[in-house]
């Protein structure tokens, strides 16, 4: 894993600058600060509706210091798709004029990645198009309302589930990794180091690569700002969010994940949750499913590892 201070000095320019009217403590801005931080200027992003639209302010002012298009809800894959395709024409027309260098990124939410942009992904990893894209998950429709999308965990209040979410959080990770992309990988802005490194993995391989990023909420998970590191931090700790890449079918858990497959070196998962008013009222039968399918999840990864060593590829 790349120090700290290698990060720092390979790239001391902001991308994404300040001023900017994220929240306090938004995990995006986090995210997206890092991301590009190890993906340089030289990065075309689209970005379909969600907060990261809205942050960054209007032109001439905007935020973005690198090409940056709004696209509609369901078309950042696809959208990303054209832009990468007219890149490698110029390359082809302009041989060596720096368009082949060009990375195209989708930033998206949860909303416009699991759930109104999933066809135009699915279809985009399908074809294994050059890009690469994230969703920067903070698990609900956080700028229209805090509603719930299908990436919200199981016994979360929002404002369209008062009772808490009876259906568990959709599993995005797996779902691209059975499309046989290059690359799928896990990252949760509590460690930026390997959010880093997994951004600079991803555009050193040609194809489709897709990371998913934890990136929590202040307002919409009902903590103080300044306990977003904490908050995702207890998430990994407890088991909640797993650290893994997925590099040619083969998973590997990242180093904060790693000894978490013994359950007892896993933090308690009510801390983790108690940090959070989302969960406030969550019942105890929420809170025992919510621990079965962390459970459950670990399982079958352990399982997965296992067959790896066992018939490797």
């Amino acid at each position: 894993m790349v120090k700290l201070k290698e990060a720092l000095d390979s790239c001391q320019e902001e991308f994404f600058l300040p001023g900017n009217s994220c929240c306090a403590g938004c995990g995006l801005e986090i995210a997206l600060r890092w991301a590009m931080k190890a993906l340089g200027p030289n990065t075309a992003l689209v970005t379909p509706a969600s907060c990261l639209n809205v942050v960054i302010g209007l032109w001439p002012k905007t935020a973005p210091n690198f090409p940056f298009t709004n696209m509609a809800f369901a078309a950042g894959a696809a959208a990303a798709t054209g832009m990468k395709a007219a890149f490698d024409a110029k390359a082809y027309k302009f041989p060596n004029r720096g368009w082949e260098e060009i990375t195209t990124l989708v930033f998206a939410g949860d909303g416009g990645t699991a759930d109104i942009g999933i066809q135009g992904l699915s279809g985009a990893a399908e074809r294994n198009t050059n890009i690469i894209y994230c969703c920067y998950d903070n698990e609900a429709y956080m700028n229209t309302g805090i509603q719930r999308s299908s990436s919200t965990p199981h016994g979360a209040i929002t404002t369209t589930t008062t009772l808490g979410k009876d259906r568990f959080k959709k599993n995005l990770p797996a779902i691209l990794a059975a499309h046989e992309i290059p690359y799928v990988a896990t990252c949760s802005i509590s460690e930026p180091l390997d959010l880093y490194d997994k951004f600079k993995k991803a555009k050193s391989i040609k194809g489709c690569k897709y990371i998913h990023i934890l990136a929590p909420c202040p307002p919409g998970w009902g903590f103080n700002s300044e306990n977003a590191i904490e908050v995702a931090r207890l998430a990994v700790k407890s088991g909640s969010w797993i650290l893994f890449e997925v590099e040619n079918g083969i998973m590997t858990l990242s180093k904060k994940s790693k000894s978490l497959t013994d359950a007892s070196r896993r933090a308690p998962l009510i801390d983790y949750l108690s940090k959070q008013k989302r969960f406030s009222q969550i019942s105890e039968k929420d809170l025992i499913e919510l621990q079965e399918q962390l459970d459950h999840n670990w399982e079958r990864i352990t399982v997965e590892l296992s067959c790896q060593d066992q018939y490797p590829k």
